[in-house]
């Protein structure tokens, strides 16, 4: 009897060890992480680097799993998973974060940047800081973590060539869910169609809407060439994105794992910065190949287009005054 008490003695005590393993495996922590573009787009390989470098950091202990051509739904989806902790990090257009964050919306007015390089001083410097943390600030259940370039937005269509402004009266063109892109198109001749980016393949190839308006890589990778054969390059939008985590998630963590992640941020938005560069490029030379037509308009023409969205200009911009302001005055 003896024997077997030290036998139950001593399996009672080896139990603790054989369940620290199990322990372990539910420690670890696989963050999922959404965009609404596929494989191998900058900003989906920036975030699937950054989990990467989070996993060798923390010894394995966190992950990040990427759900990438829209699995998870449109980007206002996206948003709104992350508000409640049903989704970690998503990658979303300014666009589609200004109805939720009122103070990003400055970004989102028609001709604000000169150029894509102002644009990136800008969100480099204290403006893109300061705006990051208007995010956590605005009490959306949302963290700002890093700012994504997506270069300019221009028109595309099913119909024709757009030569000049008046070649937009009447056709329908899809825009991101928010009013002042309705308004800008509307002001410029054409007809705002608000419209998750999950729709646009579809609503293009079955007539819903003539057009849509995006960057490159968007118009060629998720394949809307294959629909709208005409490509006009007037750049009315230079709109960054942003990589935004759950405030759910955030208040949990230790802080040295906040730390690390918004270390690792910062680095992804300068290395989907040079990824984008060659992605643009890419998606250029693939749509000449595909017999694309691309137009650029004239600066006399563009100047037309500045000109028509005054009025976009004179509701919005007061209350952004002093920002705009600000981002002018960046050199």
């Amino acid at each position: 009897m003896t024997f077997f008490r030290h036998l139950a003695a001593a399996a009672l005590a080896a139990a603790p060890l054989a369940l620290a393993p199990a322990a372990n495996a539910q420690d670890k922590q696989v963050w999922k992480a959404a965009d609404v573009h596929p494989a191998g787009y900058p900003t989906v390989v920036a975030i699937e680097n950054m989990g990467k470098k989070l996993e060798k950091a923390t010894h394995g202990r966190i992950g990040i799993q990427m759900y990438g051509s829209m699995q998870l739904g449109g980007e206002k989806e996206m948003i709104e998973q992350a508000q409640i902790g049903a989704l970690q990090i998503a990658r979303v257009s300014v666009g589609a974060l200004g109805p939720v964050v009122d103070d990003l919306n400055v970004f989102n007015m028609p001709y604000l940047f000169r150029n894509t390089a102002h644009m990136q001083k800008v969100i480099d410097g204290p403006i893109g800081k300061e705006l990051l943390g208007k995010v956590e600030a605005s009490g959306k259940g949302l963290v700002g973590l890093c700012w994504m370039d997506a270069g300019a937005r221009s028109l595309y269509d099913t119909k024709k060539p757009i030569n000049n402004i008046g070649d937009l009266k009447g056709m329908k063109f899809r825009v991101m869910g928010n009013p002042m892109f309705v308004d800008m198109m509307n002001a410029l001749g054409g007809n705002g169609v608000p419209m998750g980016y999950d729709q646009v393949f579809s609503a293009l190839q079955t007539g819903v809407i003539d057009g849509a308006e995006n960057n490159p890589p968007s118009f060629v990778f998720d394949n809307h060439y294959q629909v709208a054969k005409y490509y006009t390059i007037d750049e009315h939008l230079i709109v960054p994105e942003m990589a935004v985590f759950s405030k759910k998630t955030w208040d949990a963590m230790p802080k040295g794992d906040r730390d690390l992640l918004v270390k690792f941020s910062r680095e992804a938005q300068l290395e989907e910065r040079k990824l984008w560069a060659k992605y643009e490029q890419d998606a250029m030379d693939k749509a000449k190949a595909a017999g694309i037509q691309i137009v650029r308009v004239s600066d006399k023409d563009k100047k037309a287009f500045q000109d028509a969205v005054k009025p976009v200009w004179d509701k919005y911009g007061p209350k952004y005054a002093g920002m705009i302001k600000r981002i002018q005055a960046v050199k």
